[in-house]
């Protein structure tokens, strides 16, 4: 008798890794494209910086629908969201590259941001399913490779298109490689928390009650929500600062383009090196030690910002080690908060980053305005705050896992 024939599948760690990290490189430069080329997209598109840039945080907004998809992810399985985020973001791409108008940016802006909110938590949170608790950190520290890699070769890429082919090419060239990606995900295997039997509600349409319940994240709840908090506080912290480390390099050491280029890159290879470090040590020391390793960090050289501000050469430091101490907590974090509640792993990812967009979307207002009102006076203490407090809380609230 004739054996059926299996579906070919992408089934040893390596492989989802490696098709993980490919799709994550396209999502990942489009999500830092308008940081380095506003002002070229700007003027392809016929609009004023100033414009453009309240439509890329239209775009994080879109974020606040990520513990939707979450929780979906829960409970009708992880590939199908991925797949929907990745062909949304393609598809927004696409509307973007069009030029067809304010109106078709805006549609675009939309469904880029739904897609990214969508794919990127739920692909980590598919990640941990998939990876023995022994290696969690490993995996999700090189799946966090493709970050930095976005930043040194993704955006190298993409100014090469802007410049010798045009501004529409790397929207399309970046959703073609996101539909490539759409087709990659359809050979995962499902991971094995998938499908989770998950609480129900008796109630149906909106009530407290109800509201209360999606955000509910077990019993292990306290030590979540105190995890994800604190990383939100250390993501705000960070793009508070980032936000206006060009203005500040420009506005007092000269810097230009090519010089602010030079700078990117050096902190994308901090970057790297972050995520390689969580890749090969956290495991072995610790989860939420790791991630207060890289908080306690990030606050020192917050503090010491200010009084570093005296040449080029010790704020260009104090920036590389900041990102270096900042990306070390954060992707030691995701493994953190990814065992937290395993069975309701989506929604907790995605509402991590979720407010984790949010918050980035505030800095959009908070970084400029305090850095125009009190030079660096107003970005590095308001950092070193929100920093201190987010130790805190993981330091007294914040377990290893959920049991």
């Amino acid at each position: 008798m004739a054996q059926p024939t299996r579906r070919f599948q992408l089934s040893t760690v390596p492989q989802l890794l490696a098709a993980s990290i490919a799709a994550r490189l396209a999502t990942d430069t489009t999500y830092q494209l308008f940081n380095s080329f506003l002002v070229t997209i700007a003027a392809g598109l016929g609009l004023d910086v100033l414009t453009l840039g309240r439509l890329v945080s239209l775009r994080s907004l879109m974020g606040l629908s990520a513990p939707l998809f979450g929780s979906a992810a829960d409970r009708f399985g992880y590939r199908r969201v991925m797949r929907i985020g990745l062909l949304l973001a393609a598809l927004g791409m696409f509307a973007i590259g069009s030029g067809g108008g304010l109106a078709t940016v805006v549609a675009g802006m939309v469904l880029s941001g739904i897609g990214l909110s969508a794919f990127v938590p739920t692909l980590q949170a598919y990640m941990s399913a998939r990876l023995p608790y022994h290696q969690l950190a490993r995996g999700i520290g090189i799946l966090e490779y493709s970050w930095a890699l976005a930043g040194i070769v993704g955006l190298f890429a993409m100014g090469f298109l802007f410049e010798r082919v045009g501004w529409q090419a790397p929207f399309f060239v970046l959703g073609a490689g996101m539909l490539g990606g759409w087709v990659l995900f359809g050979f995962f295997p499902s991971a094995r928390t998938e499908r989770a039997s998950l609480p129900r509600s008796g109630m149906t349409g909106f009530s407290l009650a109800r509201l209360g319940a999606f955000f509910d994240l077990g019993p292990n709840r306290r030590s979540a929500w105190a995890v994800i908090v604190s990383a939100a506080l250390l993501f705000f912290a960070q793009f508070h600062v980032i936000i206006a480390h060009g203005a500040w390099l420009q506005a007092e050491y000269g810097l230009g383009p090519a010089l602010l280029g030079a700078v990117a890159l050096a902190q994308g290879l901090a970057d790297l090196c972050g995520s390689v470090l969580v890749s090969l040590i956290t495991d072995k020391v610790g989860k939420k030690r790791s991630v207060q390793a890289g908080m306690l960090g990030a606050l020192l050289v917050f503090i010491a910002l200010p009084f570093v501000n005296v040449g080029l050469w010790p704020v260009i430091g104090a920036l590389v080690l900041l990102r270096f101490a900042f990306e070390f907590g954060i992707v030691a974090n995701i493994s953190l908060a990814s065992e937290q509640a395993p069975d309701r792993r989506g929604k907790v990812m995605t509402l991590a980053a979720a407010i984790n967009l949010l918050g980035a979307t505030i800095t959009g207002f908070s970084g400029p305005w305090a850095y125009t009102e009190f030079g660096v006076w107003g970005l590095g203490p308001v950092a070193a705050i929100c920093t201190a407090v987010a130790l805190v809380l993981l330091t007294v609230w914040g377990r290893e896992g959920a049991e």
